[in-house]
C-alpha cells in the first residue's frame, strides 16, 4: 500500500513503476497514479513525460484521489500489461484501469476511473513537455461532438486529451471530479504528427476487449511448467512488450540514464536494440514456442545488418538505423539529480567481438526448431563468418561495453568459438553449403588459444580477459553455448573463483570495476542477469539447492507487478538502472527453466 504525495517532487524508487505498452512504445505509471515517462510514438521518441528524469516540471500525467491519505494496490490485470490499481480513501473506493490500446495503429494511453465504493475526489494534473522538457507546449481548448478536448502542440509533436475538463494554472492543467460507486470517467490521451487532424477518440470498450484478449493469448501460448512459472510468464510479457511490432526490434529496456550508482555517472539510453539482447532473446522466444515472434526478429537483423560485414554495429535503432550519437540532455536533471542524461549510445561505434557468435547461437537455435533459411540468410551469415576470419585475433571492449582501453576477453573470444563452432553445424547437420575444414580448423585454433591464455592455472580458472587473473561473471556464458560442460573441473574453479571474487552480499557483481579498467569511477551494484546465470549454473551442474535458494531471493526482488530492473542496491533495498531490462527477464527465464529440468531429471545428484 501507498500514500499519495510520499516522495515530494522527487521520482519515485525505480521498482515503483509499472508498465504499459502497445507493443510500439511504452510508459512507467508510478504507485502514486502518475505517468512519470512516456515517449510517443516509439520507444526512442523524445519523453512528453520526463518527470522520472526530473520532477513534475518536466512533465507528467498524475490522476489520483485528492485526499493524500489515500492508499493504493496494484495488479496488471490476468496475463496482461492491463495496469488497475484500487485506491482506498477515507470516503469510499474507487481503482483507475490504465493501459495503451494494441492493435489500433494509434499512439493512445487510456486511464478509466470506476466507483468501486462510496464516493471519491480523482485530481488531475497534466504536465506536457515534448523534447525531453525542452519544449512548452501551445495549448488550447475545444468542445466538440466527442466532449471536451485539449490539444498541445509544439514543433512536429502534438496531442489531444479527452476527459473531465482541465483548466490551466502556472505552465499545467489540472482538474477534479468525482465518481461514485458504479459510475465511470474516462480520461485519453491520442499523439499524432503536428500537421495532421485532430484524431477522433478511441472506442475505449472495445480497445479494453481487444487488448485484453490479445495478451491473455499470447501468453497462453507459452511453455513452461515449474514452480517459477508465474514469473517466467510475466517475463515472456515483458519481452514482447519490448518488442517492436511493426519493425520487430527489441530494445533492450523502456528508459534512458536511470542510474546503475545512484548520483554516479553510470547512466546509458537503453531503448536500442542491442544484438546481443536480442539474439538471447530470440533463443528465450524460440525456447517457449513463439516461432512466428521469431521469424520477425530474424527479418529484422537480416535488414539491419544487411551490407558489409565490417560495418555490423553492436546496436541498431528500432528499424535498423545506425546512427545512434550519444549526447548529453541537460533539459532533464536526472533521475535524483543523476546525472548526465544521455540520449544515443556511444557504444555504437565499438568493436565486441562477441556479437556475431550470439547471432550466429540464434540463427542456428533457429534452424533447430524449424525455421528455415531464405536465399538471403545463410549468404548473409557466410559473410559474417569471412569478416570474423579476418578478424578474430582482435582485442575488444567485451560484453560490457569497457570504455577503457580493449583486451582480449575471454568471453568474446569464446562467443567467437561459438560462431565458428554454430557456422560448422550449419554444415554438418543442416547441409548448407561454405568452407567446412577452414572454420572447423578456426574453431579449434580458437578453442587452444582459450584454453592457454584465458585460463589461470594458479587459481584453476578462466580469467576476465588474457593476461589478467581476474574474473568476470560472463565467464558463466562459456557452458550455455557449449563450450565446456558446467560439471567441467575447469568451469566448477571458475565458479568458486567467481563466488569468492564477485558475490556481494548474496548476489553477483559484473566484475569488480575497482580493478578493471572499465573507463569510468568504481562503483556499481550487482547485476540481476549476472546472478540468474549462476542459477543456471548451479542447476545444470547438480547444485539444486543452491539455484532454488538463490533464484527465490531474485524473483523475491521483483516489484509488486513482477518487473526487474538492470541491477539492485541490496544496502538500499531498490532496483538500479534502467527498466524494464530484457536481459534481467530473458536470464530469469533460462534460469526458471534450467530448474525445471533438474527437477524433473531422473537423477539428481548433489554436485559440491
Amino acid at each position: 500500500m501507498h500514500a499519495v504525495g510520499q516522495y515530494g517532487g522527487m521520482a519515485l524508487n525505480i521498482e515503483d513503476y509499472a508498465l504499459i505498452s502497445d507493443c510500439h512504445s511504452a510508459a512507467l505509471v508510478g504507485l502514486d497514479g502518475s505517468i512519470d515517462w512516456l515517449c510517443l510514438p516509439r520507444y526512442d521518441s523524445a519523453s512528453m513525460f520526463g518527470a522520472l528524469l526530473g520532477t513534475p516540471e518536466q512533465g507528467r500525467w498524475l490522476v489520483a484521489p485528492a485526499d493524500n491519505d489515500a492508499t493504493a494496490h496494484r495488479a496488471y490485470i490476468n496475463d496482461t500489461f492491463i495496469l488497475k490499481t484500487e485506491w482506498t480513501a477515507p470516503t469510499g473506493k474507487a481503482e483507475v484501469i490504465d493501459f495503451m490500446p494494441h492493435g489500433d495503429k494509434r499512439a493512445d494511453v487510456v486511464r478509466r476511473v470506476r466507483g468501486i465504493e462510496g464516493t471519491v475526489e480523482m485530481t488531475q494534473e497534466l504536465r506536457i513537455r515534448f523534447g525531453y522538457a525542452s519544449s512548452m507546449p501551445w495549448v488550447r481548448q475545444v468542445h466538440d461532438d466527442h466532449g471536451n478536448a485539449l490539444i498541445a502542440v509544439a514543433g512536429p509533436d502534438a496531442i489531444v486529451v479527452r476527459g473531465p475538463k482541465l483548466e490551466a494554472a502556472d505552465h499545467r492543467h489540472v482538474s477534479t471530479f468525482t465518481v461514485s460507486a458504479g459510475e465511470t470517467v474516462d480520461l485519453q490521451l491520442t499523439w499524432y504528427p503536428s500537421h495532421r487532424e485532430v484524431p477522433t477518440p478511441v472506442s475505449i470498450d472495445s480497445a479494453y476487449r481487444k487488448t485484453m484478449t490479445w495478451w491473455d493469448d499470447w501468453a497462453k501460448t507459452c511453455s513452461h511448467d515449474g514452480p517459477y512459472r508465474n514469473n517466467v510468464i510475466r517475463s515472456m510479457l515483458v519481452l514482447r512488450a519490448l518488442t517492436h511490432e511493426t519493425t520487430g526490434g527489441i530494445v533492450a529496456a523502456a528508459t534512458t540514464s536511470l542510474p546503475e550508482s545512484f548520483g554516479g555517472d553510470r547512466n546509458w539510453d537503453y531503448r536500442f536494440v542491442w544484438l546481443r539482447d536480442a539474439a538471447l532473446t530470440l533463443e528465450v522466444l524460440l525456447s517457449h514456442g513463439y516461432e512466428v515472434e521469431a521469424a520477425g526478429w530474424r527479418a529484422w537483423l537480416l535488414r539491419a545488418i544487411a551490407g558489409d560485414p565490417s560495418d555490423v554495429q553492436i546496436m541498431y535503432g528500432l528499424a535498423g538505423e545506425r546512427d545512434l550519437p550519444e549526447r548529453e540532455i541537460t533539459s532533464l536533471p536526472g533521475y535524483r539529480g543523476a546525472k548526465p542524461v544521455r540520449v544515443g549510445n556511444a557504444a555504437v561505434s565499438q568493436f565486441q567481438a562477441d556479437v556475431i557468435g550470439e547471432v550466429m547461437v540464434a540463427l542456428h537455435a533457429a534452424r533447430k526448431v524449424g525455421v528455415s533459411e531464405t536465399e538471403f540468410s545463410w549468404p548473409l551469415q557466410r559473410a559474417l563468418m569471412h569478416f570474423l576470419e579476418a578478424n578474430w585475433h582482435r582485442e575488444d571492449q567485451g560484453i560490457w561495453e569497457m570504455r577503457g582501453a580493449p583486451h582480449e576477453f575471454t568471453h568474446s573470444r569464446v562467443m567467437v568459438w561459438a560462431a565458428f563452432d554454430r557456422a560448422v553445424r550449419g554444415i554438418t547437420e543442416f547441409g548448407l553449403i561454405g568452407p567446412l575444414e577452414k572454420w572447423t580448423k578456426i574453431r579449434d585454433e580458437v578453442r587452444r588459444d582459450i584454453e592457454d591464455r584465458g585460463f589461470s592455472t594458479t587459481r584453476n580458472s578462466y580469467t576476465q580477459y588474457f593476461g589478467t587473473e581476474e574474473v568476470d561473471a560472463s565467464l558463466l556464458v562459456l557452458p550455455l553455448v557449449g563450450f565446456c560442460e558446467p560439471t567441467d573441473p575447469r568451469m566448477l574453479g571458475t565458479v568458486t573463483a567467481i563466488e569468492s571474487d564477485l558475490l556481494r552480499d548474496g548476489l553477483l557483481m559484473r566484475y569488480r570495476t575497482q580493478s578493471s579498467d572499465d573507463g569510468l569511477a568504481p562503483g556499481e551494484h550487482p547485476f540481476l542477469a549476472c546472478s540468474f546465470w549462476l542459477v543456471e549454473q548451479y542447476a545444470t551442474s547438480g547444485r539444486y539447492a543452491d539455484a532454488s535458494t538463490l533464484m527465490d531471493r531474485l524473483v523475491g526482488l521483483c516489484n509488486d507487478v513482477g518487473l526487474l530492473s538492470e541491477e539492485y542496491d541490496v544496502g538500499g533495498k531498490r532496483q538500479a538502472g534502467n527498466t524494464p531490462q530484457a536481459l534481467s527477464h530473458l536470464t530469469l527465464v533460462r534460469a526458471a527453466d534450467a530448474i525445471a529440468a533438474g527437477m524433473a531429471s531422473p537423477s539428481r545428484q548433489i554436485v559440491v
